[in-house]
């Protein structure tokens, strides 16, 4: 399995989105954590966007998997990065 740093950006203009779908959206990132596909997630205190660590088979699996997030479904996103990851030292690494 290959780890995958994602990277949300908001837009101010989402705002009633996020919020109306946030629930939504953390419940399917909970049940992503339960099944151990994501090893961490949280958004930035400003608000301009997340970061969240997954665990996927590759990057077109990963890609398969960000598009059930209701976020994404409603367009609250508005901008993804994934950056393969190689965690060397601490909880996440190998």
């Amino acid at each position: 399995m290959t780890v995958f740093a994602v990277e949300y950006t908001y837009s101010a203009t989402t705002t009633d989105l996020r919020d109306e779908h946030r629930a939504e959206h953390r419940a399917w990132l909970a049940r992503l954590v339960d099944e151990g596909t994501v090893l961490e997630s949280g958004p930035y205190p400003d608000g301009s966007g997340a970061l969240l660590i997954f665990r996927a088979d590759d990057a077109d699996a990963l890609a398969v998997i960000l598009t059930d997030d209701p976020f994404h479904g409603v367009e609250a996103i508005a901008g993804t990065q994934v950056t393969e990851w190689k965690p060397l030292f601490g909880p996440l690494a190998p």
